[in-house]
């Protein structure tokens, strides 16, 4: 069933130049704010503790962190862990604490404040060489992603298809990070598999746009280029706008009930989806025409007449 349904084709490469230049000052802010502000890496990354704990009434958070601060932990990221009794806090790595007394002095801490114990439930630390190594493996992931991707582009349709789906694929990366710098938000394991999970449906977007321009060359014999990907768009309007619609809705309702450790997750595949939308239309298909992708590109190769072949070359 159709829910988007349109006389004609819309006019989408008419704005393709207006789009792309939008487009690159929005990369070029992004890079802007990673490389003056960087990323707020979390401890993930960074290295530290995390520690669970377990409190007997339902935790007053402002109360904690009052203590933690009293015990010298200013630092201290605290929020809730599934229940309201239970408490998880991120002390990021520091030079002038031991990593071995933190989960002794925060636990001796809260309980000189509560009058029931409060019980260690889980006790975590990650060292700064973890960190980095985590940083090396999500960069190096995100790379092999993009490469598997334009291989398999350039083997399935035309390599001028297969840039344009990689470069949309890079937009939709550098614009995610350039939000998390730009808001300062913590940028921890779940917001990368957020970026892979990203990468993911930004091309499985990209694909089924590039599969409706393959068959509208074979089918427009007559149509412009700028009319033929136009046509394929407007065809894959009414199932990108589903597929998109039903994704937001379960991403928003993670956003503002799944709690403090998946908010970063929403955050990052919310606004990487309504910026993948937008570049499988704008970027890959924009960048694939003015790199001079025709119909010849999108045409079958002619079938080999083998007996003929043979009785040319006796």
């Amino acid at each position: 069933m159709q829910i988007l349904q349109f006389s004609e084709p819309l006019k989408f490469m008419r704005f393709k130049w207006l789009a792309l230049l939008l487009s690159a000052v929005l990369v070029l802010a992004s890079l802007g704010s990673i490389a003056s502000k960087g990323i707020n890496w979390g401890l993930d990354f960074t290295g530290g503790t995390v520690i669970e704990v377990g409190f007997a009434q339902p935790a007053d958070l402002v109360a904690v962190r009052q203590t933690l601060h009293a015990a010298g932990y200013d630092d201290a990221v605290v929020q809730l862990f599934g229940s309201s009794r239970d408490v998880l806090i991120r002390i990021p790595l520091r030079a002038d604490v031991a990593q071995a007394e933190v989960g002794d002095t925060v636990l001796v801490a809260l309980n000189s404040q509560q009058v029931d114990p409060v019980t260690m439930r889980r006790l975590e630390f990650v060292g700064p060489s973890v960190g980095e190594e985590l940083k090396q493996d999500g960069g190096l992931a995100m790379l092999v992603a993009l490469l598997g991707i334009l291989l398999y582009v350039t083997m399935r349709f035309e390599w001028r298809l297969s840039v344009g789906a990689v470069a949309s694929l890079a937009h939709d990366v550098i614009l995610t990070l350039g939000l998390f710098s730009l808001l300062g938000l913590e940028f921890d394991l779940t917001v990368l598999a957020a970026i892979l999970a990203l990468i993911g449906y930004s091309i499985n977007d990209t694909i089924v746009v590039f599969d409706r321009i393959r068959e509208s060359f074979r089918k427009l014999r007559d149509a412009s280029v700028d009319d033929t990907i136009n046509d394929a768009i407007t065809a894959t309007l009414s199932r990108t706008f589903i597929t998109s619609l039903t994704t937001v809705l379960v991403l928003i309702v993670l956003f503002f009930i799944g709690g403090a450790l998946i908010h970063g997750f929403a955050t990052a595949l919310l606004f990487g989806i309504a910026v993948g939308t937008y570049s499988s239309v704008y970027v890959a298909s924009a960048i694939a025409e003015i790199l001079g992708v025709s119909r010849e590109d999108m045409l079958p190769a002619p079938a080999v007449d083998k007996d003929h072949e043979d009785a040319t070359a006796q």
